[in-house]
């Protein structure tokens, strides 16, 4: 249980980092972000769940709100694995956790 825990959390991060810096360079970046190679990677790797966004939020969510509407729920999915981190680490010992 420990390692699914430590894995979503993980996937959770590395998807929260990738729509944070997305949003970081499309503000540097300005009009021509679309042509910035590095807000198109970061574009690919948050694309999945700003389609997942779309899939769970109401017809009435713009386009142009999915990218935090996925960022929040993706907030949700890494503090609900977090806990769960700590609880399954409080119930095995802390020192079978490192």
């Amino acid at each position: 249980m420990l390692a699914v825990a430590t894995t979503v959390k993980l996937l959770a991060e590395i998807a929260l980092l990738a729509l944070a810096g997305q949003w970081v360079v499309g503000l540097l970046a300005g009009a021509g972000k679309d042509s910035n190679p590095f807000y198109r990677v970061l574009q690919g790797v948050g694309r999945p769940w700003v389609k997942a966004a779309r899939w769970i939020s109401p017809p009435m969510v713009m386009e142009r709100h999915l990218p935090l509407v996925a960022l929040l729920v993706l907030l949700l999915v890494w503090v609900v694995a977090a806990v769960a981190k700590v609880r399954i680490c409080l119930e095995i010992g802390v020192a079978l956790c490192k």
